[in-house]
């Protein structure tokens, strides 16, 4: 990305130094270490000498503490320097900062650097300014703003926001209720490998609201939630195998999945194992 104030050839010159930095890494931006400091010189010349896209990968560098030791308030400052140059990627950040805990909370200052970036269409941040609009943190709470940036977010493919988008069709937030528009961001979620999402797509077939009534395909969707640890899921797959529903009904099965759902902690799987223990 360009940086501001700085001639062409400077401009030239610190791209050059950024690339010689990639180059050295692997394409990596930092390499595993002990506590001692061992960014690449190259990529930290970059950045100092005003390079957003090397400011912005050693600010998310000092947030992880990968290769460098864990800063969250120098990552911050980094994150800002590329923000003011207008880099998507660190505004975002600069903003979702406001919710670690690292800097002093400002909602309207988060949903400021939030936006810049779901202006430039920054997919992640269209999601998070979505966010931001349904629970009205920094900006008044607006339901049809919420979906507006979860439809921009969901239309580039990012698939929490289209689990949102679904919900909001689902529940008429914001945007017309329309059961099958509901399903059909669902699925595109679901096929992602979005658990919330496999779980709303069978409990949509399970009850035929906005699909047919698939009890089967419920029960598929159910258990690829499941499988990815999701413990509502798994106390789900656990009732349809105690009943028999769109599975064929098997008592160890259920006990398996009941007791996958109970060690997470899932109050009504606890409540079915223990029944199903005692008799």
């Amino acid at each position: 990305m360009a940086t501001t104030n700085v001639s062409t050839g400077r401009r030239a010159a610190l791209g050059a130094l950024l690339t010689a930095a990639l180059i050295l890494t692997g394409g990596a931006v930092w390499w595993a270490t002990d506590s001692q400091e061992t960014w690449s010189a190259p990529f930290r010349k970059a950045a100092e000498q005003g390079d957003a896209e090397a400011q912005f990968r050693l600010g998310e560098a000092y947030f992880k503490g990968e290769g460098v030791r864990q800063d969250p308030r120098a990552a911050v400052e980094w994150f800002r320097k590329a923000a003011e140059q207008g880099h998507a990627d660190a505004q975002n950040s600069l903003g979702m900062a406001d919710f670690s805990g690292y800097v002093p909370r400002d909602p309207a200052e988060a949903a400021k650097w939030i936006r810049k970036a779901a202006e430039q269409g920054h997919a992640a941040a269209q999601y998070n300014l979505g966010g931001v609009y349904s629970m009205g943190y920094g900006v008044e709470g607006n339901s049809a703003e919420a979906a507006k940036w979860f439809r921009k977010a969901a239309e580039q493919g990012h698939a929490a926001a289209q689990n949102n988008l679904g919900m909001a069709h689902f529940n008429g937030d914001g945007v017309t209720q329309d059961p099958a528009e509901a399903v059909k961001w669902f699925r595109k979620a679901a096929e992602q490998g979005h658990d919330e999402a496999q779980i709303n797509l069978g409990g949509a077939y399970f009850a035929g609201i906005g699909v047919t009534q698939d009890r089967d395909e419920a029960v598929k969707w159910f258990r690829k939630a499941a499988e990815q640890g999701h413990a509502n899921a798994q106390n789900i797959l656990g009732g349809a195998y105690f009943e028999g529903i769109g599975v064929t009904q098997d008592r160890a099965e259920a006990v398996k999945w009941f007791r996958k759902a109970a060690e997470q902690g899932h109050a009504e799987a606890q409540a079915a194992l223990r029944k199903l223990q005692a008799q």
